[in-house]
Order: C-alpha cells, then sequence, then structure tokens
C-alpha cells in the first residue's frame, strides 16, 4: 500500500468508528458507559479529521507534483 492508500483507509475506518461508537452510545442503557462512548467518539472524530487533513494535503501535494 503507498502513502495514499494507507491515509484513505485510517480515515473511512475512523470515520466508521465514530458512527458506531455514537450508535453504540444511544443503545446502552448504562450512563457511565454511554457517556464514555461518546467520549471516544468525539476523541476519534478529532483523530478522523487529522488524518483526513493529512489525506488532503498529501493529495494536494501529489497533484501539484510536490513529494
Amino acid at each position: 500500500m503507498n502513502t495514499r492508500d494507507v491515509l484513505l483507509k485510517m480515515a473511512l475506518d475512523s470515520q466508521e468508528r465514530v458512527r458506531d461508537l455514537e450508535t453504540f452510545s444511544k443503545q446502552v442503557d448504562d450512563n457511565e458507559v454511554k457517556e464514555a462512548f461518546q467520549e471516544f467518539a468525539e476523541q476519534t472524530g478529532l483523530q478522523s479529521r487529522r488524518i483526513r487533513e493529512l489525506l488532503d494535503k498529501y493529495e494536494n501535494n501529489m497533484r501539484n507534483g510536490i513529494h
């Protein structure tokens, strides 16, 4: 896998994880678990955003011939 492929896979995986955590937080009855899942979703969302920024930067650099 090249850098773009790795970044894209990580971006998609982290977005899916955010969705899963948000869904699970709505399905559990325990408030402590619910709050933890919501916190994990937020943290994972920040990571996902950063990975997406890296992917966008990498793709822009490739388009502009910068390696």
